[in-house]
């Protein structure tokens, strides 16, 4: 196509839609690229079912995590304008002046998890309170103009009617409070608000429901805007019964930073705490990792990759779930054998299908080549030779490493109850820290591990019993055989705990009968009979009775730690379920931009991939872009760069071993190399490598020292 015109301009040419798009299944996408693409739509859909589930667990369990937080909020609501609701016609005539009722809901810092959480509000409110519910950003808010216009649009969108749709769309354009509240006298004296899709809790609710306008980020708010807002609102309140929700992401001392006190008077404030990042996290790796629901695990440094990403810059559950999908995605997509990472019952079901390369991938497995060594001789021969064994071996191990990993959790939680209480928290104070040492070695030969067994030796008989008790309530509903007797065992612990205070107690009648012989006596020989009782005591180091048990169980929790705490390192078909690849996450998660732009400048065949860019280390091709000539140039260079001695090095790598096109003369050759040279040196320019400096003209400053 084209097109010709005396004077430049430009032209738009509609793209031709007859064209048939090709769609491409999703599942080429998952195998292109990948030369063992052995059962990759299967896998492909099992990455999907997997993904749903756990999806579906992390959405009901934020809705109940935010359930009391939502309760609080909706009964406050409903309490701030009880009164108008009764009697709505007296009520300005009985009550002048009013504060206006705000909740001030403290998030926290993790910003991007807030536009879930408003979400969730809105529609809660919408449910149980009110229709008209009005969220509003400072971005979109920079004068009180905006704020009412977005205010106004927004709370009309909120009641459609066919009737008035051009009575709302003329309101709009005219911005005010006045007008405001005219529409919300007219709307609820009318009938009640169609809701399509909404229901109602009860029909009193809706007889004169309040405004609730949701600041989600109260700190970027302009004071001035904030300021007329309250004030014209507190005005108009008799009329248009106002709630503000203030979304605050440091502290709720920003309202008094924000507001002067003449302002701040006019507000009810009520402070609303949301749950803990931590405690959050906490929750959705009991959830998601710490159980057998999902086979899906990550290995050690993946999970520590993740929980660095969180807890060191953004404290972000959504993107702690991105990247555990993520994880999910890449495990599917790298591991052929990943097909059996699902549930036990079809895991074994899809054994008997595998290929001969398949067979061949398990064989090549690192953990079943241990296995495999450390059996006789003729069975050796028989995993490596006979398909028909090597499968009934592998049902065999993915159903022990699905037992392994039921005694493992129920094991790890019940050291946690132990070691979570001991002062300085030698093994973690949260469970994923335990966790993550478990995973990565034998924790018991760890020194915390032998200080916190110290600290067990020393607890009170109260403290014991009490974590003893919390232990049985883990291992009660316990079905394994192996752990099975586990809280028999615990259970009569405490039984015996109980018969010690009976005894101590018939002890104390006894002594309490017996004459006391130390009652007459001078104080020389009392200091000497408190010397030789405390030496004897020295000597004989005979262990009480409870000291003697609160041993045996100290031991009993050690032993099973030892036995069940194993690394998964240690089981056979570990890489069936565990992701382990730290690196690939890494790459994809942590951004890098300087060693990216670095890398692609100093070396462009890592991403162009042209045979041509490749060069010694140290050379600089002709043939490479020039931005790229321009930057290992610029390397070479102290603080300042001389933009004329650059340019000469330029154009002389540029010709170098380059014949002269016939087509330009020597001057124009010259003129273009100037030209891709100006261009290379603005887009490091914009890049921020370099900037211009007023101590030479003719130099650039170097903002960059050294290599990458």
């Amino acid at each position: 196509m084209a097109t010709s015109s005396v004077s430049k301009g430009c032209f738009v040419f509609k793209p031709n839609f007859k064209k048939r798009k090709i769609s491409v299944p999703i599942e080429d996408y998952f195998i292109k690229g990948r030369s063992d693409s052995e059962d990759s739509k299967l896998r492909f859909e099992t990455y999907q079912l997997i993904w749903q589930q756990m999806k579906s667990e992390t959405e009901q369990l934020q809705e109940k995590l935010n359930k009391n937080l939502f309760d609080s909020l909706i009964e406050f609501l409903q309490k701030s304008h009880s009164g108008f609701q009764k009697n709505s016609r007296d009520w300005s005539d009985q009550i002048k002046v009013r504060e206006i009722p705000a909740a001030a809901l403290v998030l926290g810092v993790n910003v991007t998890d807030h536009d879930l959480t408003f979400r969730s509000l809105t529609e809660a409110l919408q449910n149980n309170v009110t229709p008209y519910v009005v969220s509003l950003q400072a971005k979109d808010c920079p004068d009180m103009k905006h704020f009412l216009q977005k205010l106004v649009s927004q709370l009309m969108d909120c009641y459609i009617d066919v009737e008035s749709k051009e009575e709302v769309t003329e309101k709009k354009k005219h911005c005010s409070m006045d007008s405001l509240s005219a529409w919300y006298m007219n709307v609820t004296q009318r009938t009640d608000p169609k809701m399509p899709g909404k229901k109602r809790t009860s029909s009193s609710q809706w007889q004169s429901p309040p405004v609730v306008l949701i600041l989600k980020d109260m700190e970027s708010f302009t004071t001035k805007v904030l300021q007329d807002f309250i004030i014209i609102s507190s005005q108009h309140l008799h009329e248009f019964p106002l709630i503000l929700i203030f979304g605050i992401a440091t502290s709720p001392i920003i309202i008094h930073r924000l507001l002067p006190h003449a302002v701040s008077s006019l507000l009810c404030v009520e402070l609303f705490q949301s749950l803990s990042c931590k405690e959050h996290l906490t929750t959705v790796l009991d959830k998601l990792l710490l159980t057998t629901q999902f086979p899906f695990k990550l290995s050690e440094k993946v999970l520590q990759v993740l929980t660095n990403i969180f807890l060191y810059h953004d404290f972000s559950i959504q993107n702690f779930i991105k990247g555990l999908q993520l994880s999910l995605l890449e495990h599917f997509y790298s591991q052929p054998l990943s097909v059996l990472c699902c549930n036990l019952p079809e895991a074994k079901r899809r054994i008997n299908f595998l290929s001969d390369n398949q067979c061949e991938n398990i064989r090549r497995l690192p953990s079943f080549r241990r296995y495999v060594e450390k059996q006789p001789s003729e069975k050796q021969v028989a995993l490596l030779t006979n398909e028909k064994i090597l499968k009934e071996e592998t049902q065999s191990l993915l159903e022990k490493l699905n037992i392994y990993h039921t005694n493992y959790f129920l094991v790890l939680r019940c050291l946690h109850k132990f070691t979570a209480s001991l002062p300085k928290f030698p093994l973690g104070r949260q469970i994923r820290e335990l966790y993550c040492t478990c995973l990565e070695k034998n924790i018991w030969d760890s020194e915390e591990y032998t200080s916190a067994l110290q600290l067990l030796r020393m607890l009170a008989k109260d403290e014991l019993m009490t974590i003893l008790q919390k232990c049985f309530r883990v291992f009660k509903f316990s079905s394994g055989k192996q752990l099975g007797s586990t809280a028999e065992r615990i259970e009569e612990y405490l039984a015996q705990f109980q018969t010690l205070d009976a005894d101590a107690k018939e002890e104390e009648d006894a002594s309490g009968s017996q004459p006391k012989g130390l009652q007459k006596t001078d104080l020389y020989h009392l200091q000497k009979s408190l010397l030789e009782m405390k030496e004897l005591r020295r000597t004989s180091k005979k262990q009480t009775k409870f000291e003697v048990l609160r041993e045996k169980v100290v031991n009993f929790i050690d032993s099973l730690v030892r036995e069940h705490l194993l690394p998964p390192e240690t089981q056979p078909l570990h890489e069936v379920v565990y992701f382990s690849a730290a690196h690939t996450l890494r790459e994809h998660l942590n951004a890098a931009p300087r060693i990216a732009l670095h890398t692609a400048l100093n070396n462009p065949y890592y991403y162009l991939k042209n045979e041509a860019l490749k060069s010694e280390e140290g050379c600089i091709p002709n043939t490479a872009p020039d931005i790229c000539i321009a930057y290992k140039l610029h390397l070479e260079c102290s603080r300042l760069i001389n933009l004329v001695d650059w340019s000469e090095a330029f154009a002389t790598v540029v010709t170098a071993a380059e014949k002269m096109d016939a087509h330009f003369t020597s001057e124009e050759m010259n003129e273009i190399i100037h030209a891709r040279f100006i261009r290379a040196v603005s887009e490091l320019e914009l890049l921020g490598f370099i900037k211009p400096t007023k101590q030479k003209t003719d130099h650039v400053a170097r903002l960059t020292w050294g290599g990458c």
